[in-house]
């Protein structure tokens, strides 16, 4: 029986009036009642998951407590559906507790509950939590010693999420030189940030979409220990699942590999990537451990631009010279499906020129021989 016709099984029993019974243990008179473990396990799931960056502290955690290194987290919003695809290197999941670690009490941390920064954790609730609260979860793929991915689905009508998804926070070292959030959005990022930050050990968290975290794990994925002969002889879906990227020999395989681990691109993005034109995303880690110590005051990593200049702005766009270089460079990079398919080859950088409500870019080129 699915979720929904539960929920409509549930709705229904408490119209007719049996949905007290079904939730209520024993009734204590005067008003009180001792819940049933099933309805107290629902009620408290509603409060653990609040809003989508609740739902992704809860899977670095459980990644992090299953030992992993590295974690991917794939982030896509489509018609206000918000999609967190999440891929670790950690212990792994045997495919016949793919879908029974959603349910409550389950948990692989039989003698390590502790406690860190968010709370308790080891209680077997997390997952369960999760997909209480959204469309869709479910392990993607995973096995034991290989990594593990899962995908939840959102939507943000019911579980909300910060607007500004794209702003990093600005960090600081405090007298102490400790780093510490100065300001931001308590968006995904800033979470994976404030996650780092509190970690007692390393972890790389990359965060951004299906194809830059794809490119960062090929980047950066280190090769498994043994002979370039003893991997030729291992088939590619029993390596790790971050190894399997790295080890794609082709745009065909990459798309392959990266779609059956939820990481949905086309054949197309995995030749950009695999040719270098889509940036990797970048080292949460990396991000908040390289503050420079403040000489006299705590200073921001990356100070916020200086608001607009409305009498400026109204007599035409500026660009500032790193927007246009960087602008310029996207462009650059852009040429490229057209090289590809005429022939044409740059005759030097794009060049960028704004004039009353136009942005032109020009495109020097020759054709190939």
């Amino acid at each position: 029986m699915s979720k929904n016709t539960h929920e409509d099984l549930a709705a229904f029993l408490v119209r007719s009036g049996q949905g007290e019974q079904l939730s209520v243990e024993e009734n204590l008179g005067g008003g009180f009642v001792r819940l049933r473990v099933a309805e107290a396990e629902r009620r408290q799931a509603k409060d653990d998951i609040r809003c989508v960056e609740d739902a992704e502290i809860e899977l670095l955690r459980n990644a992090y407590d299953a030992r992993a290194s590295t974690i991917l987290i794939a982030t896509n919003l489509s018609d206000g559906k918000r999609s967190l695809t999440v891929v670790d290197d950690g212990d792994g999941i045997p495919q016949d507790m793919w879908e029974r670690v959603f349910e409550a009490r389950v948990t692989g941390k039989l003698k390590s509950v502790h406690v860190d920064t968010y709370g308790i954790h080891g209680r077997g609730m997390a997952l369960y939590s999760i997909r209480e609260n959204v469309e869709q979860a479910r392990v993607v793929n995973s096995g034991t010693s290989l990594g593990t991915s899962i995908q939840v689905v959102f939507d943000t009508q019911k579980i909300p999420e910060k607007k500004d998804q794209s702003s990093w926070p600005e960090l600081a070292p405090n007298e102490g030189g400790k780093v510490h959030i100065v300001r931001g959005p308590h968006n995904l990022i800033r979470c994976a940030c404030d996650f780092c930050l509190a970690a007692s050990r390393r972890c790389s968290i990359f965060i951004g979409s299906a194809a830059e975290v794809i490119a960062a794990a090929i980047r950066y994925t280190p090769l498994p220990q043994g002979s370039a002969s003893e991997l030729m002889g291992v088939k590619l879906n029993e390596l790790p699942l971050l190894t399997r990227l790295k080890l794609a020999s082709d745009a065909h395989e990459l798309a392959e590999v990266a779609n059956s681990l939820g990481l949905t691109i086309s054949e197309r993005s995995a030749q950009r990537i695999l040719t270098g034109q889509i940036e990797p995303a970048p080292d949460v880690y990396t991000y908040c451990t390289h503050a420079k110590p403040a000489i006299e005051t705590p200073a921001p990593l990356n100070p916020p631009r200086r608001s607009a200049n409305l009498e400026k702005d109204r007599r035409g766009l500026k660009l500032s010279p790193e927007d246009r270089e960087a602008f310029e460079k996207l462009m650059e990079k852009d040429f490229a499906y057209l090289k590809e398919r005429y022939y044409l080859h740059l005759n030097g950088k794009p060049t960028v020129q704004l004039t009353s409500g136009k942005v032109t870019v020009t495109f020097p080129y020759r054709k190939e021989d």
